[in-house]
Protein backbone atom coordinates (compact mmCIF):
# COMPACT_ATOMS: atom_id res chain seq x y z
CA UNK A 1 0.00 0.00 0.00
CA UNK A 2 1.60 3.61 -1.26
CA UNK A 3 0.32 6.55 0.16
CA UNK A 4 1.53 8.52 -2.57
CA UNK A 5 -0.27 6.00 -5.19
CA UNK A 6 -1.57 7.97 -8.47
CA UNK A 7 -3.92 4.99 -8.84
CA UNK A 8 -5.47 5.03 -5.53
CA UNK A 9 -6.50 9.15 -5.88
CA UNK A 10 -8.77 8.35 -8.81
CA UNK A 11 -11.00 6.78 -6.20
CA UNK A 12 -10.81 9.42 -3.62
CA UNK A 13 -10.73 13.46 -3.98
CA UNK A 14 -10.05 14.16 -7.20
CA UNK A 15 -13.10 12.18 -8.05
CA UNK A 16 -15.16 15.11 -6.92
CA UNK A 17 -15.64 15.84 -11.43
CA UNK A 18 -17.75 12.49 -11.16
CA UNK A 19 -20.15 14.45 -9.54
CA UNK A 20 -23.65 12.28 -10.84
CA UNK A 21 -22.40 9.77 -9.87
CA UNK A 22 -23.02 7.61 -6.25
CA UNK A 23 -20.04 5.85 -4.75
CA UNK A 24 -21.74 2.94 -2.85
CA UNK A 25 -19.38 1.92 0.20
CA UNK A 26 -20.96 -1.19 1.66
CA UNK A 27 -20.22 -2.30 5.50
CA UNK A 28 -21.67 -5.62 5.21
CA UNK A 29 -18.65 -7.12 6.65
CA UNK A 30 -17.98 -4.43 9.69
CA UNK A 31 -21.42 -3.02 10.30
CA UNK A 32 -23.50 -6.03 9.25
CA UNK A 33 -21.83 -8.46 11.07
CA UNK A 34 -21.93 -6.49 14.24
CA UNK A 35 -26.12 -7.41 14.48
CA UNK A 36 -26.14 -10.71 16.03
CA UNK A 37 -26.53 -14.04 13.80
CA UNK A 38 -24.66 -12.67 11.36
CA UNK A 39 -20.81 -13.74 12.54
CA UNK A 40 -19.02 -14.60 10.28
CA UNK A 41 -15.82 -16.45 9.52
CA UNK A 42 -12.61 -16.05 7.41
CA UNK A 43 -13.85 -18.16 4.24
CA UNK A 44 -17.51 -16.77 4.41
CA UNK A 45 -16.11 -13.13 4.43
CA UNK A 46 -13.89 -13.73 1.62
CA UNK A 47 -16.18 -14.99 -0.79
CA UNK A 48 -19.13 -12.44 -0.04
CA UNK A 49 -16.26 -10.23 -0.59
CA UNK A 50 -15.70 -11.34 -4.31
CA UNK A 51 -19.67 -10.75 -4.62
CA UNK A 52 -19.56 -7.28 -3.67
CA UNK A 53 -16.31 -6.52 -5.93
CA UNK A 54 -18.49 -8.68 -8.74
CA UNK A 55 -21.40 -6.90 -8.01
CA UNK A 56 -19.54 -2.96 -8.55
CA UNK A 57 -19.26 -1.50 -4.86
CA UNK A 58 -16.71 1.46 -4.83
CA UNK A 59 -15.89 0.93 -1.00
CA UNK A 60 -16.09 -2.41 0.81
CA UNK A 61 -15.31 -2.05 4.50
CA UNK A 62 -13.65 -5.17 5.18
CA UNK A 63 -13.24 -4.60 8.87
CA UNK A 64 -11.81 -3.59 12.25
CA UNK A 65 -8.36 -4.84 12.10
CA UNK A 66 -8.10 -3.98 16.01
CA UNK A 67 -10.80 -5.70 17.17
CA UNK A 68 -9.15 -8.87 17.07
CA UNK A 69 -6.46 -11.13 14.95
CA UNK A 70 -9.19 -13.19 12.89
CA UNK A 71 -10.61 -9.87 11.73
CA UNK A 72 -7.12 -8.34 10.82
CA UNK A 73 -6.70 -11.81 9.29
CA UNK A 74 -9.74 -11.25 7.07
CA UNK A 75 -9.13 -7.69 5.86
CA UNK A 76 -5.33 -8.71 5.27
CA UNK A 77 -7.36 -11.70 3.16
CA UNK A 78 -9.68 -9.49 1.22
CA UNK A 79 -7.09 -6.94 0.96
CA UNK A 80 -4.52 -9.35 -1.22
CA UNK A 81 -7.74 -10.70 -3.15
CA UNK A 82 -9.75 -7.42 -4.54
CA UNK A 83 -8.31 -6.49 -7.30
CA UNK A 84 -10.71 -3.23 -8.36
CA UNK A 85 -12.70 -2.86 -5.36
CA UNK A 86 -11.05 -0.03 -2.79
CA UNK A 87 -10.47 -2.33 0.50
CA UNK A 88 -11.50 -0.38 3.63
CA UNK A 89 -10.33 -0.97 7.52
CA UNK A 90 -12.16 0.84 10.35
CA UNK A 91 -10.07 2.32 13.25
CA UNK A 92 -11.18 4.41 16.29
CA UNK A 93 -8.37 7.48 16.48
CA UNK A 94 -6.20 5.76 17.96
CA UNK A 95 -2.59 4.84 17.12
CA UNK A 96 -2.59 1.30 17.65
CA UNK A 97 -6.27 1.20 15.89
CA UNK A 98 -4.68 3.35 12.49
CA UNK A 99 -1.08 1.48 12.18
CA UNK A 100 -3.20 -2.24 12.57
CA UNK A 101 -5.20 -0.80 9.97
CA UNK A 102 -2.71 -0.10 7.76
CA UNK A 103 -0.66 -3.34 8.46
CA UNK A 104 -3.42 -5.20 7.08
CA UNK A 105 -4.37 -3.14 4.74
CA UNK A 106 -0.28 -3.23 3.09
CA UNK A 107 -1.01 -5.63 -0.07
CA UNK A 108 -4.24 -4.02 -1.29
CA UNK A 109 -4.55 -2.65 -4.91
CA UNK A 110 -6.61 0.48 -3.40
CA UNK A 111 -6.94 0.83 0.40
CA UNK A 112 -8.60 3.19 2.54
CA UNK A 113 -8.38 3.93 6.67
CA UNK A 114 -11.56 4.61 8.02
CA UNK A 115 -11.62 6.82 11.33
CA UNK A 116 -13.77 7.80 13.31
CA UNK A 117 -14.65 9.67 16.83
CA UNK A 118 -17.74 10.70 18.61
CA UNK A 119 -18.80 14.29 18.25
CA UNK A 120 -22.51 14.78 19.74
CA UNK A 121 -22.90 16.49 23.31
CA UNK A 122 -24.14 13.61 24.77
CA UNK A 123 -21.10 11.22 23.50
CA UNK A 124 -18.80 13.81 24.26
CA UNK A 125 -20.10 14.03 28.04
CA UNK A 126 -20.98 10.64 28.29
CA UNK A 127 -18.92 8.32 25.96
CA UNK A 128 -15.70 9.93 25.83
CA UNK A 129 -15.47 12.83 28.94
CA UNK A 130 -13.66 15.02 26.23
CA UNK A 131 -14.28 18.72 25.49
CA UNK A 132 -14.99 20.21 21.88
CA UNK A 133 -11.13 21.31 21.61
CA UNK A 134 -10.21 17.74 22.41
CA UNK A 135 -12.34 15.94 20.18
CA UNK A 136 -10.83 18.53 17.28
CA UNK A 137 -7.65 17.69 18.30
CA UNK A 138 -7.98 13.75 18.28
CA UNK A 139 -9.64 13.79 15.19
CA UNK A 140 -6.74 15.63 13.73
CA UNK A 141 -4.03 13.85 14.70
CA UNK A 142 -5.68 10.77 13.53
CA UNK A 143 -6.24 11.89 10.04
CA UNK A 144 -2.75 12.78 9.88
CA UNK A 145 -1.57 9.46 10.92
CA UNK A 146 -3.66 7.54 8.86
CA UNK A 147 -2.70 9.86 6.11
CA UNK A 148 0.94 9.54 6.48
CA UNK A 149 0.37 5.64 5.85
CA UNK A 150 -2.67 5.56 3.81
CA UNK A 151 -3.93 7.65 0.56
CA UNK A 152 -7.12 7.54 1.35
CA UNK A 153 -8.53 8.61 4.66
CA UNK A 154 -12.21 8.78 5.24
CA UNK A 155 -13.50 10.58 8.66
CA UNK A 156 -16.49 9.40 10.80
CA UNK A 157 -18.18 12.07 12.53
CA UNK A 158 -20.08 9.17 15.37
CA UNK A 159 -23.82 10.08 15.84
CA UNK A 160 -23.51 13.49 14.12
CA UNK A 161 -26.51 14.32 13.42
CA UNK A 162 -27.31 14.92 16.53
CA UNK A 163 -23.99 16.97 16.94
CA UNK A 164 -24.20 20.60 16.61
CA UNK A 165 -23.58 21.89 13.28
CA UNK A 166 -21.37 24.45 13.61
CA UNK A 167 -19.18 22.02 15.39
CA UNK A 168 -19.21 19.87 13.42
CA UNK A 169 -18.47 21.84 9.89
CA UNK A 170 -16.18 22.84 12.85
CA UNK A 171 -14.29 19.24 12.55
CA UNK A 172 -14.80 18.61 9.34
CA UNK A 173 -13.03 21.69 8.20
CA UNK A 174 -9.94 20.91 10.28
CA UNK A 175 -9.71 16.76 9.27
CA UNK A 176 -9.48 18.11 5.86
CA UNK A 177 -6.82 20.36 6.54
CA UNK A 178 -4.96 17.05 8.01
CA UNK A 179 -6.10 15.07 4.55
CA UNK A 180 -9.06 13.43 5.06
CA UNK A 181 -10.89 12.98 1.44
CA UNK A 182 -14.15 11.54 2.46
CA UNK A 183 -16.91 12.99 5.34
CA UNK A 184 -19.38 10.74 6.90
CA UNK A 185 -21.78 12.18 8.79
CA UNK A 186 -23.82 9.15 10.36
CA UNK A 187 -26.88 8.89 11.17
CA UNK A 188 -25.77 6.15 14.13
CA UNK A 189 -28.94 5.74 16.23
CA UNK A 190 -31.53 5.95 13.15
CA UNK A 191 -33.00 9.51 14.85
CA UNK A 192 -32.86 11.84 11.95
CA UNK A 193 -35.43 12.53 9.18
CA UNK A 194 -35.19 12.91 5.47
CA UNK A 195 -35.97 17.05 6.00
CA UNK A 196 -33.08 16.77 8.60
CA UNK A 197 -30.81 15.23 6.54
CA UNK A 198 -31.12 17.43 4.16
CA UNK A 199 -31.08 20.55 5.76
CA UNK A 200 -27.56 18.92 7.77
CA UNK A 201 -25.63 18.67 4.16
CA UNK A 202 -26.79 20.92 2.60
CA UNK A 203 -25.57 23.42 5.82
CA UNK A 204 -21.84 21.61 5.76
CA UNK A 205 -21.03 21.92 2.28
CA UNK A 206 -21.35 25.46 2.78
CA UNK A 207 -20.17 25.64 6.03
CA UNK A 208 -17.00 23.10 5.48
CA UNK A 209 -13.91 24.57 4.51
CA UNK A 210 -12.31 23.52 1.38
CA UNK A 211 -15.96 21.23 0.68
CA UNK A 212 -15.30 21.19 -2.66
CA UNK A 213 -12.34 18.70 -2.46
CA UNK A 214 -13.86 16.21 -0.32
CA UNK A 215 -16.94 13.48 -1.17
CA UNK A 216 -19.65 13.13 1.52
CA UNK A 217 -20.65 10.49 3.00
CA UNK A 218 -24.33 9.24 4.43
CA UNK A 219 -24.32 6.05 6.85
CA UNK A 220 -27.38 5.95 8.56
CA UNK A 221 -29.47 2.98 10.06
CA UNK A 222 -32.93 1.86 10.33
CA UNK A 223 -34.10 2.37 14.12
CA UNK A 224 -37.17 4.71 12.81
CA UNK A 225 -37.50 2.69 9.54
CA UNK A 226 -36.02 5.52 7.67
CA UNK A 227 -32.38 4.43 6.57
CA UNK A 228 -32.62 4.56 3.27
CA UNK A 229 -35.04 7.35 2.72
CA UNK A 230 -32.36 9.36 4.69
CA UNK A 231 -29.78 8.18 2.87
CA UNK A 232 -31.51 9.34 -0.70
CA UNK A 233 -32.21 12.43 0.88
CA UNK A 234 -28.66 12.97 1.91
CA UNK A 235 -27.74 12.27 -2.12
CA UNK A 236 -30.34 14.96 -3.12
CA UNK A 237 -28.47 17.29 -0.80
CA UNK A 238 -24.63 16.36 -2.36
CA UNK A 239 -23.86 13.13 -0.48
CA UNK A 240 -21.94 11.30 -3.38
CA UNK A 241 -21.21 8.37 -1.42
CA UNK A 242 -23.84 6.20 0.31
CA UNK A 243 -23.01 3.60 3.35
CA UNK A 244 -24.87 0.76 3.23
CA UNK A 245 -25.06 -3.35 3.84
CA UNK A 246 -26.65 -5.83 1.44
CA UNK A 247 -30.52 -6.71 2.99
CA UNK A 248 -29.92 -4.04 5.11
CA UNK A 249 -27.98 -6.13 8.08
CA UNK A 250 -26.12 -4.16 10.71
CA UNK A 251 -26.56 -3.02 14.53
CA UNK A 252 -30.12 -2.74 15.96
CA UNK A 253 -32.41 -2.35 13.18
CA UNK A 254 -29.91 -2.68 10.54
CA UNK A 255 -28.08 -0.35 8.09
CA UNK A 256 -29.91 1.11 4.89
CA UNK A 257 -30.00 -1.46 2.47
CA UNK A 258 -27.45 -1.17 -0.68
CA UNK A 259 -30.32 -2.98 -3.14
CA UNK A 260 -33.08 -0.34 -2.20
CA UNK A 261 -30.90 2.47 -2.51
CA UNK A 262 -28.94 1.47 -5.89
CA UNK A 263 -32.42 0.70 -7.24
CA UNK A 264 -34.21 3.50 -5.89
CA UNK A 265 -31.55 5.71 -7.82
CA UNK A 266 -31.76 3.94 -10.78
CA UNK A 267 -35.49 3.42 -11.40
CA UNK A 268 -36.04 7.64 -10.25
CA UNK A 269 -32.75 8.37 -12.31
CA UNK A 270 -34.71 11.56 -13.77
CA UNK A 271 -35.51 12.56 -10.50
CA UNK A 272 -31.96 12.04 -8.65
CA UNK A 273 -29.81 12.74 -11.72
CA UNK A 274 -27.37 10.28 -10.26
CA UNK A 275 -26.13 6.70 -11.15
CA UNK A 276 -24.01 3.99 -9.34
CA UNK A 277 -21.68 1.76 -10.97
CA UNK A 278 -23.57 -1.59 -9.30
CA UNK A 279 -23.79 -4.09 -12.05
CA UNK A 280 -27.87 -4.41 -10.66
CA UNK A 281 -28.40 -8.11 -12.48
CA UNK A 282 -26.39 -9.39 -9.45
CA UNK A 283 -28.69 -7.88 -6.31
CA UNK A 284 -30.60 -10.86 -6.39
CA UNK A 285 -28.28 -13.74 -6.61
CA UNK A 286 -25.68 -11.38 -4.13
CA UNK A 287 -28.54 -11.16 -1.49
CA UNK A 288 -28.97 -14.74 -1.85
CA UNK A 289 -25.43 -15.79 -0.98
CA UNK A 290 -25.49 -13.48 2.43
CA UNK A 291 -28.65 -15.77 3.15
CA UNK A 292 -27.09 -18.81 2.97
CA UNK A 293 -23.79 -18.07 4.23
CA UNK A 294 -25.35 -16.49 7.21
CA UNK A 295 -28.43 -18.62 7.63
CA UNK A 296 -30.51 -15.77 7.90
CA UNK A 297 -33.22 -15.22 5.64
CA UNK A 298 -35.12 -11.93 4.21
CA UNK A 299 -38.66 -11.57 5.24
CA UNK A 300 -41.09 -12.39 1.92
CA UNK A 301 -42.23 -8.66 1.38
CA UNK A 302 -38.47 -7.23 1.44
CA UNK A 303 -38.12 -4.89 -0.94
CA UNK A 304 -36.24 -5.61 -4.38
CA UNK A 305 -34.75 -9.21 -3.39
CA UNK A 306 -38.00 -10.80 -1.03
CA UNK A 307 -40.11 -13.80 -2.74
CA UNK A 308 -42.74 -11.43 -2.44
CA UNK A 309 -41.35 -8.75 -4.42
CA UNK A 310 -42.10 -9.45 -7.96
CA UNK A 311 -44.92 -11.87 -6.98
CA UNK A 312 -48.35 -11.17 -7.37
CA UNK A 313 -51.08 -13.39 -6.12
CA UNK A 314 -54.41 -10.62 -6.27
CA UNK A 315 -56.54 -11.75 -9.25
CA UNK A 316 -56.82 -7.90 -10.10
CA UNK A 317 -53.02 -7.33 -9.99
CA UNK A 318 -52.67 -10.56 -12.01
CA UNK A 319 -55.28 -9.58 -14.86
CA UNK A 320 -53.52 -6.42 -14.98
CA UNK A 321 -49.46 -7.64 -15.16
CA UNK A 322 -51.13 -9.66 -18.15
CA UNK A 323 -52.01 -6.70 -20.09
CA UNK A 324 -49.05 -5.09 -19.41
CA UNK A 325 -46.36 -5.28 -17.01
CA UNK A 326 -45.94 -1.66 -15.64
CA UNK A 327 -49.27 -1.42 -14.71
CA UNK A 328 -48.24 -3.01 -11.74
CA UNK A 329 -43.99 -3.11 -11.84
CA UNK A 330 -42.07 -0.02 -11.64
CA UNK A 331 -38.96 -2.47 -12.27
CA UNK A 332 -38.60 -5.58 -14.24
CA UNK A 333 -37.56 -8.57 -12.17
CA UNK A 334 -34.18 -9.59 -14.64
CA UNK A 335 -32.72 -5.97 -13.81
CA UNK A 336 -32.71 -7.51 -10.40
CA UNK A 337 -31.27 -10.79 -11.74
CA UNK A 338 -34.57 -12.21 -10.37
CA UNK A 339 -35.20 -14.59 -13.65
CA UNK A 340 -38.91 -13.46 -13.95
CA UNK A 341 -42.24 -12.19 -12.31
CA UNK A 342 -44.49 -14.94 -10.09
CA UNK A 343 -48.34 -14.91 -10.75
CA UNK A 344 -48.51 -16.71 -7.24
CA UNK A 345 -52.03 -18.53 -7.73
CA UNK A 346 -53.79 -18.64 -4.44
CA UNK A 347 -57.67 -17.94 -3.18
CA UNK A 348 -57.17 -14.24 -4.41
CA UNK A 349 -56.28 -15.30 -7.95
CA UNK A 350 -58.64 -14.88 -10.85
CA UNK A 351 -59.63 -16.42 -13.91
CA UNK A 352 -57.03 -14.58 -16.17
CA UNK A 353 -53.72 -15.75 -14.12
CA UNK A 354 -55.10 -19.21 -13.82
CA UNK A 355 -55.78 -19.74 -17.50
CA UNK A 356 -52.04 -18.25 -18.51
CA UNK A 357 -50.81 -20.54 -15.67
CA UNK A 358 -52.61 -23.90 -17.55
CA UNK A 359 -51.81 -23.03 -20.71
CA UNK A 360 -47.93 -22.78 -19.35
CA UNK A 361 -48.47 -26.25 -18.48
CA UNK A 362 -49.74 -27.18 -21.15
CA UNK A 363 -53.53 -27.37 -20.94
CA UNK A 364 -55.84 -25.49 -22.84
CA UNK A 365 -59.04 -25.83 -21.53
CA UNK A 366 -62.47 -23.86 -22.97
CA UNK A 367 -64.62 -21.36 -21.30
CA UNK A 368 -67.03 -24.25 -20.04
CA UNK A 369 -63.71 -26.44 -18.54
CA UNK A 370 -62.15 -23.47 -17.55
CA UNK A 371 -65.33 -22.64 -15.19
CA UNK A 372 -65.18 -25.96 -13.71
CA UNK A 373 -61.52 -25.72 -12.89
CA UNK A 374 -61.77 -22.83 -11.42
CA UNK A 375 -64.40 -24.05 -9.63
CA UNK A 376 -61.87 -26.78 -8.24
CA UNK A 377 -59.35 -24.31 -7.71
CA UNK A 378 -61.06 -22.44 -5.62
CA UNK A 379 -61.75 -24.68 -3.44
CA UNK A 380 -58.43 -26.38 -3.12
CA UNK A 381 -56.91 -22.65 -2.79
CA UNK A 382 -59.62 -22.18 0.59
CA UNK A 383 -57.19 -24.65 2.27
CA UNK A 384 -53.82 -24.30 0.72
CA UNK A 385 -51.32 -21.59 0.92
CA UNK A 386 -50.36 -21.44 -2.42
CA UNK A 387 -51.48 -23.74 -5.27
CA UNK A 388 -48.67 -25.58 -6.95
CA UNK A 389 -48.34 -26.57 -10.09
CA UNK A 390 -48.85 -30.27 -9.71
CA UNK A 391 -52.25 -29.39 -8.24
CA UNK A 392 -53.26 -27.64 -11.09
CA UNK A 393 -52.81 -30.28 -13.39
CA UNK A 394 -53.98 -32.73 -11.35
CA UNK A 395 -57.33 -30.96 -11.24
CA UNK A 396 -57.00 -30.20 -15.21
CA UNK A 397 -56.77 -33.37 -15.35
CA UNK A 398 -59.56 -34.60 -13.25
CA UNK A 399 -57.76 -35.57 -10.65
CA UNK A 400 -57.58 -35.68 -6.86
CA UNK A 401 -54.92 -32.93 -5.86
CA UNK A 402 -54.24 -34.03 -2.96
CA UNK A 403 -53.39 -37.64 -4.41
CA UNK A 404 -49.79 -38.38 -4.18
CA UNK A 405 -49.55 -40.93 -6.91
CA UNK A 406 -48.91 -42.59 -9.08
CA UNK A 407 -45.82 -43.23 -7.34
CA UNK A 408 -45.49 -43.51 -3.65
CA UNK A 409 -42.59 -43.16 -1.19
CA UNK A 410 -42.64 -46.33 1.11
CA UNK A 411 -39.47 -46.01 2.37
CA UNK A 412 -35.87 -43.89 2.66
CA UNK A 413 -32.54 -44.55 4.07
CA UNK A 414 -29.56 -42.62 3.41
CA UNK A 415 -25.61 -42.47 4.84
CA UNK A 416 -23.32 -39.94 4.53
CA UNK A 417 -19.16 -40.96 4.24
CA UNK A 418 -17.27 -38.02 6.16
CA UNK A 419 -14.95 -36.81 3.15
CA UNK A 420 -16.42 -39.23 0.52
CA UNK A 421 -19.66 -39.93 -0.79
CA UNK A 422 -23.12 -40.44 0.43
CA UNK A 423 -25.57 -43.75 -0.81
CA UNK A 424 -29.25 -43.97 -0.58
CA UNK A 425 -31.73 -46.61 -1.25
CA UNK A 426 -35.63 -46.10 -1.88
CA UNK A 427 -38.65 -47.97 -2.08
CA UNK A 428 -41.85 -46.43 -4.11
CA UNK A 429 -45.14 -47.88 -4.99
CA UNK A 430 -46.97 -47.53 -8.05
CA UNK A 431 -50.65 -46.80 -8.10
CA UNK A 432 -50.84 -50.13 -10.58
CA UNK A 433 -49.17 -52.09 -7.76
CA UNK A 434 -45.46 -52.26 -8.32
CA UNK A 435 -43.14 -52.23 -5.40
CA UNK A 436 -40.14 -50.89 -6.66
CA UNK A 437 -36.69 -50.64 -4.51
CA UNK A 438 -33.29 -48.60 -6.27
CA UNK A 439 -29.98 -47.30 -4.65
CA UNK A 440 -27.69 -45.19 -5.72
CA UNK A 441 -24.13 -43.64 -5.12
CA UNK A 442 -23.78 -39.60 -5.12
CA UNK A 443 -21.80 -36.28 -4.18
CA UNK A 444 -24.32 -35.96 -1.19
CA UNK A 445 -27.44 -37.51 0.28
CA UNK A 446 -29.68 -35.38 -2.00
CA UNK A 447 -27.57 -36.22 -5.37
CA UNK A 448 -27.96 -40.01 -4.17
CA UNK A 449 -31.59 -39.86 -3.59
CA UNK A 450 -32.02 -38.38 -6.65
CA UNK A 451 -30.26 -40.97 -8.60
CA UNK A 452 -32.33 -43.61 -6.43
CA UNK A 453 -35.53 -42.52 -7.53
CA UNK A 454 -34.39 -41.74 -11.15
CA UNK A 455 -33.58 -45.23 -11.37
CA UNK A 456 -36.38 -46.83 -9.62
CA UNK A 457 -38.91 -44.54 -12.19
CA UNK A 458 -36.83 -45.07 -15.55
CA UNK A 459 -36.76 -41.08 -15.27
CA UNK A 460 -34.16 -39.33 -16.73
CA UNK A 461 -34.12 -35.55 -14.79
CA UNK A 462 -31.26 -33.12 -15.24
CA UNK A 463 -31.68 -30.99 -12.22
CA UNK A 464 -31.32 -27.06 -12.94
CA UNK A 465 -32.47 -25.60 -9.30
CA UNK A 466 -32.53 -26.80 -6.08
CA UNK A 467 -33.53 -24.40 -2.77
CA UNK A 468 -34.34 -25.28 0.71
CA UNK A 469 -36.14 -22.92 3.00
CA UNK A 470 -37.80 -23.09 6.38
CA UNK A 471 -41.44 -22.87 6.47
CA UNK A 472 -41.95 -23.03 10.74
CA UNK A 473 -39.38 -22.25 13.00
CA UNK A 474 -37.78 -24.48 16.05
CA UNK A 475 -35.51 -27.11 15.88
CA UNK A 476 -38.45 -29.53 14.82
CA UNK A 477 -39.21 -27.15 11.85
CA UNK A 478 -40.27 -28.33 8.74
CA UNK A 479 -38.32 -27.81 5.82
CA UNK A 480 -39.52 -27.14 1.86
CA UNK A 481 -37.55 -28.39 -0.92
CA UNK A 482 -38.42 -26.92 -4.36
CA UNK A 483 -36.93 -28.40 -7.84
CA UNK A 484 -36.70 -27.44 -11.14
CA UNK A 485 -35.82 -30.03 -13.63
CA UNK A 486 -35.39 -30.28 -17.61
CA UNK A 487 -36.90 -33.24 -19.11
CA UNK A 488 -38.19 -33.94 -22.68
CA UNK A 489 -37.07 -30.27 -23.62
CA UNK A 490 -39.32 -28.82 -21.45
CA UNK A 491 -38.92 -27.53 -17.39
CA UNK A 492 -40.78 -28.85 -14.93
CA UNK A 493 -41.15 -28.17 -10.72
CA UNK A 494 -41.80 -29.77 -7.80
CA UNK A 495 -42.62 -29.35 -4.09
CA UNK A 496 -41.96 -31.46 -0.83
CA UNK A 497 -42.17 -30.52 2.68
CA UNK A 498 -40.65 -32.49 5.58
CA UNK A 499 -38.83 -32.06 8.94
CA UNK A 500 -35.83 -34.06 6.90
CA UNK A 501 -34.71 -32.13 4.08
CA UNK A 502 -33.73 -35.01 2.67
CA UNK A 503 -36.99 -36.57 2.45
CA UNK A 504 -38.52 -33.13 1.21
CA UNK A 505 -36.18 -33.56 -1.29
CA UNK A 506 -37.29 -37.27 -2.12
CA UNK A 507 -40.90 -35.64 -2.20
CA UNK A 508 -40.28 -33.11 -4.46
CA UNK A 509 -38.59 -35.31 -7.11
CA UNK A 510 -41.44 -37.41 -7.35
CA UNK A 511 -44.11 -34.74 -7.08
CA UNK A 512 -42.12 -34.25 -10.91
CA UNK A 513 -42.09 -38.25 -11.59
CA UNK A 514 -45.57 -38.26 -11.09
CA UNK A 515 -46.76 -34.86 -13.13
CA UNK A 516 -44.70 -36.40 -15.84
CA UNK A 517 -45.88 -39.67 -15.58
CA UNK A 518 -49.48 -38.03 -15.88
CA UNK A 519 -48.81 -36.02 -18.71
CA UNK A 520 -46.66 -38.64 -20.45
CA UNK A 521 -47.14 -42.02 -19.45
CA UNK A 522 -44.23 -43.33 -19.28
CA UNK A 523 -43.00 -47.31 -19.75
CA UNK A 524 -41.69 -49.15 -16.51
CA UNK A 525 -38.37 -49.66 -16.04
CA UNK A 526 -36.79 -52.66 -17.67
CA UNK A 527 -35.15 -54.69 -14.61
CA UNK A 528 -36.49 -53.24 -11.02
CA UNK A 529 -35.33 -54.84 -7.68
CA UNK A 530 -38.39 -56.10 -6.20
CA UNK A 531 -38.08 -55.79 -2.44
Amino acid sequence: MNPDSDVAATTSGSARADDDRVRIFDTTLRDGEQAPGFSMDRRTKLRIAQALEALGVDVLEAGFPQASPDDFAAVAEIARTLKTTTVCALARCQNGDIDSAARALEQARHARIHVFLSTSPLHREHKLGMSKTQVVDAAVAAVERARGLCHEVEFSAEDALRTEPAFLAEVFSAVVAAGATTLNAPDTVGYTTPAEIVELFSYLRRHVRDAHKVIFSSHCHDDLGMAVANSLAAVSAGARQVECTINGIGERAGNAALEEVVMALKVRAPHFGVDTRIDTRRLYPTSRLLTQLTGQAVPRNKAIVGDNAFAHESGIHQHGMLKHRGTYEIMRPQDVGIAETRLVLGKHSGRAALRQRLETLGHTPDDAALDAIFGRFKTLADKKREVHDEDLEAIALGLDPDAAGPWRLVQLNTSTHLGGSASASVKLRHDDGREVGEAAIGDGPVDAVLRAIERATGSDLQLTDFQVRAVSEGGDAQGQAQLTARHAAREWRGHGVSTDIVEATALAALAIVNRIERQMPATPPVAVANL
